[in-house]
């Protein structure tokens, strides 16, 4: 037996398991464009006004502008340290919501790789988003809320 939901959006049926594995598949396209230094491409998988808010950063990024900046000038700096950034979700929960909006949280890592040297972790954290679809029919993100370990005691 097959669990379904509703999916508002577009309103057809789809089960849990094609649900799970079209927001996988979002996340590496996402993941790719943003280790690719595609900013512009990134952005475009959030929502226009959508909110980024690493709980470590002062200040969340509001915007698909803001986010291209952000990930362009974060890009360049690694480009002129000769350093490969990948991140990589695991763990991914993904719970559809009664306006048709999907909730997705899962353990985000950071590994970066400078020219000679051995793969570093730099950041593990979880990721937790608001997905929804856009006009064209897309996953994006509305709202990305970032809580890296170690800065707080856990919960």
């Amino acid at each position: 037996m097959t669990d379904t939901t509703l999916d508002a959006a577009l309103e057809t049926p789809r089960t849990i398991e094609s649900l799970n594995a079209e927001v996988q598949q979002f996340y590496a396209r996402h993941m790719h464009l943003l280790d690719s230094g595609r900013a512009e491409e990134w952005a475009r998988t959030f929502t226009e006004d959508a909110v980024f808010a690493p709980e470590h950063r002062p200040e969340p990024v509001v915007g698909r502008a803001a986010l291209t900046a952000a990930v362009r000038a974060a890009y360049e700096g690694l480009v002129a340290a000769a350093e490969v950034r990948r991140h990589w979700h695991g763990m991914v929960a993904v719970e559809p919501q009664q306006d048709g909006s999907l909730h997705v949280r899962c353990y985000a890592l950071i590994v970066g790789t400078t020219v000679g040297a051995d793969p570093v972790l730099k950041m593990s954290c979880v990721c937790e988003d608001v997905l929804v679809r856009g006009q064209d029919g897309e996953l994006k993100v509305r709202e990305r809320r970032v809580t890296k370990d170690g800065v707080a005691a856990p919960r």
